[in-house]
């Protein structure tokens, strides 16, 4: 009787070691690194406003770092522990590199997925999908430059490391435009150009455009104009080929979608005030977002037209 008792137990425990995926399956990569540490590093923006910004603490804020933690907060519940978020800031030239080498295990701010970046990076299912446009001065109710032919032989500013940059610097050469393109580190300082009159034209795309008109000193003075050169999808950065994290930060995102909390931070972000001025950026959520919360992708723009 005894031995059937045990033979019974035995199978009974085997079953539930079955059943329970956290112990069927041995964690890798990015998970095992932040379930042994039960620490995550975030990358971050500093002038990426409303995505992942500065506001005058130190943690970040913005649309985008909504998103990190809604992500972090799913990862505590499938690792069954606490996990402490250190924050790492990077920029548009550092924020690659710094996930491959695993300074960054998760970037979320404004950075585009493509192809290129592909080869590179893993991206995560698209968290905003924008127009990349032009900023400029407004001269008797209409854009001093209504568009980018307009641009030739100009100081036009875009910001280092970007797709705007590439886009901007392969027109100049293909059209013979002989514009100056100016890449800025930011980008707030290719405002701070375009604002002091050293650039004509801000090219970047539409909603990081709104975020820095939205701090200029006379918001009213300025502009978005010009017609589209691409349509980007944001996603967020981890480590190629870690399949279990995409996995694990996709079905978050996925999550977030669903539960409608992504609307709640799109109005708090666009539609509101924000810190650190208190300013509106007065930015309707487009039809391509719309869709992109109710079908998710982890598609570049150009593929997934294609």
């Amino acid at each position: 009787m005894m031995r059937i008792v045990r033979q019974l137990l035995g199978a009974a425990i085997a079953a539930a070691v079955i059943a329970s995926p956290a112990m069927a399956e041995e964690l890798t990569g990015t998970l095992k690194k932040i379930k042994e540490s039960g620490t995550i590093t975030l990358g971050h923006r500093d002038s990426s406003i409303p995505f992942s910004y500065l506001a005058g603490k130190p943690e970040p804020v913005g649309y985008s770092h909504d998103i990190q933690l809604a992500v972090v907060d799913a990862l505590k519940k499938q690792l069954g522990t606490d996990i402490k978020v250190r924050y790492n800031l990077v920029t548009s030239q550092t924020r690659i590199p710094l996930v491959q080498n695993g300074t960054v295990d998760l970037e979320c701010g404004s950075t585009t997925n493509n192809v290129e970046r592909q080869q590179q990076v893993g991206f995560s299912v698209g968290i905003f999908e924008v127009g990349t446009r032009l900023l400029t001065k407004v001269k008797d109710g209409q854009p001093a430059y209504k568009d980018f032919p307009d641009l030739a032989g100009k100081n036009v500013v875009t910001t280092a490391g970007t797709t705007s940059e590439r886009i901007l610097k392969a027109m100049n050469a293909d059209k013979q435009m002989k514009m100056n393109v100016i890449s800025a580190k930011d980008h707030g300082e290719a405002f701070n150009m375009l604002e002091s009159g050293r650039a004509v034209a801000f090219m970047m795309d539409d909603a990081l455009l709104a975020g820095e008109m939205a701090k200029a000193r006379k918001p009213a003075d300025w502009v978005i104009t010009g017609t589209p050169q691409s349509y980007e999808i944001y996603g967020c950065m981890v480590r190629k080929d870690d399949a279990a994290f995409k996995k694990a930060v996709d079905d978050a995102i996925v999550a977030y979608f669903k539960s409608g909390e992504v609307n709640k931070s799109y109005e708090k972000w666009f539609m509101q005030p924000i810190p650190p001025k208190g300013l509106n950026l007065n930015f309707q959520m487009s039809e391509e977002l719309k869709k992109l919360i109710a079908e998710p992708t982890d598609k570049a723009a150009d593929e997934k037209k294609s």
